[in-house]
C-alpha cells in the first residue's frame, strides 16, 4: 500500500490578513530518495511569525524566495530520518532543520539542517523551543547585539511570545531591570507572575505608551528587543538612554502590510543619543549554536528558565495555530505536533 505525506499547502496569497483558509491540505505519495537525499519523518513544525513574510507576492530578498503558491509551507522542523541514501545522515537521527509543514520532509542536509544529540534530561520538544531558534535567536539578539551589562534597563515588545518570553530571563540572568510589553492584563500578569519580568506595560490599557514608558524607565532604555517594528518601534527609539543598543529581531505589525512596510519614527533620537540599531538573523550564527545551547540547557537544567510552549496537535491545524499565533491568542513559543 502506498504511503502518503500530509500536507499543508499555500492556497492563496494572504489579503490584510492571514486566514486559516489562506492554507489548504492534501496528500501525496512519498517519492523514491535519490542519491544523497534521506526522509524525514517530522515530529513538531516551529510556528515562527516571520515566515509570514515570504507568503506575500514579490516577498523575495536575500534571505528567502517568496512561498510559491501550491506548495507546502516553509518551516523549521524538529524529526527523525526514516529512510536515507546520504551518509552523513544516518536512519535513526534526529535533525533539525528548514523544511516545511508536511508529515514526511525529504532533505539534503542543506537549510540549516543539523544533527541533535537529544539530552535525554531535556523534552525533545525543546529544541524547537529553548534550545531551538526561539531560544538561539533570544540568546544571539541580546549577547551580540545587545551586549547586556548588570544594571541596563531591558525593553521589550512582544514579551510574551516565543523569542520574548527567553529573552527577558536572559537579561534578568545578566543582571538586567526587565520590562515586558504586551497586549492585554492575562499576558501581562503572566509575564510578572511566571516569567519574573521587573515590569510590564500593557499596550492595549488605553494609556500612550510613550508615557507609560517614561514611567516604567524614566532614565530610557539601555537595550531594546525590538519584534515588532513600524509604530512602537518609533515610539521605543523615542525613549532611548545614551548609548543604547536596538535589537531588531522581528516586524511582527508589518508582515500582513502586503504594500510595503511603514516608516520608522525617531530616527534621529539613534544620532543624538549615540545609539546603535542592528538587525541579524539566528542563523548568522550556525557555527556558535553549541555556545548557546550551553548556556540555554545550563539555566533550563538548573531551574532558572521558564519554558513556555503552546502545542497544537496535528499536520491540519498548522495554518489556524498560525493565525492565532499572528493573532495574540497564545503564550510562548507555538509548535505542532505531529
Amino acid at each position: 500500500m502506498t504511503q502518503l505525506n500530509t500536507r499543508v499547502l499555500l492556497a492563496r496569497r494572504p489579503a490584510e490578513q492571514l486566514q486559516a483558509s489562506d492554507f489548504a491540505v492534501d496528500a501525496q505519495p512519498l517519492a523514491p530518495l535519490q542519491a544523497n537525499q534521506f526522509r524525514i519523518r517530522n515530529l513538531y513544525f516551529s510556528l515562527d511569525a516571520g515566515f509570514r513574510q515570504w507568503m506575500n507576492e514579490g516577498s523575495d530578498d536575500n534571505y528567502l524566495s517568496s512561498m510559491p503558491l501550491g506548495e507546502p509551507v516553509q518551516s523549521i522542523i524538529l524529526g527523525q530520518v526514516e529512510e536515507s541514501r546520504h551518509p552523513q545522515y544516518p536512519v535513526g537521527s534526529v535533525v533539525v532543520g528548514r523544511t516545511a509543514w508536511e508529515q514526511f520532509s525529504v532533505a539534503d542536509g542543506s537549510d540549516l539542517m543539523s544533527i541533535i544529540e537529544p539530552d535525554p534530561e531535556v523534552p525533545l520538544h525543546e529544541y524547537l523551543c529553548s534550545l531551538g531558534p526561539a531560544g538561539i535567536t533570544a540568546y544571539f539578539g541580546l549577547m551580540e547585539i545587545g551586549k547586556p551589562r548588570a544594571g541596563d534597563v531591558f525593553v521589550i515588545n512582544a514579551a510574551a511570545g516565543g523569542v520574548g518570553a527567553i529573552a527577558g530571563q536572559i537579561a534578568r540572568a545578566q543582571g538586567c531591570s526587565t520590562i515586558g510589553i504586551a497586549g492585554g492584563e492575562t499576558k501581562c500578569r503572566w509575564l510578572l507572575d511566571t516569567l519574573s519580568y521587573d515590569k510590564v506595560i500593557d499596550y492595549k490599557s488605553g494609556a500612550p505608551l510613550a508615557e507609560q514608558l517614561q514611567l516604567a524607565a524614566p532614565d530610557g532604555a539601555d537595550i531594546v528587543f525590538d519584534n515588532v517594528g513600524g509604530s512602537m518601534l518609533g515610539t521605543l527609539l523615542g525613549h532611548l538612554a545614551e548609548n543604547a543598543r536596538v535589537v531588531l529581531c522581528g516586524a511582527i505589525s508589518q508582515y500582513d502590510k502586503v504594500d510595503g512596510h511603514e516608516g520608522v519614527a525617531n530616527m534621529w533620537q539613534l544620532i543624538t543619543k549615540r545609539a546603535r540599531a542592528e538587525g541579524f538573523m539566528f542563523s548568522d550564527y550556525t557555527e556558535r549554536y553549541p555556545e548557546a545551547l550551553d548556556y540555554l540547557a545550563g539555566l533550563l537544567k538548573a531551574d532558572q528558565l521558564v519554558s513556555p510552549v503552546n502545542i497544537s496537535e496535528g499536520v491540519e491545524s498548522a495554518g489556524q495555530a498560525f493565525v492565532d499565533m499572528l493573532e495574540g491568542n497564545s503564550l510562548g513559543k507555538c509548535l505542532v505536533k505531529i
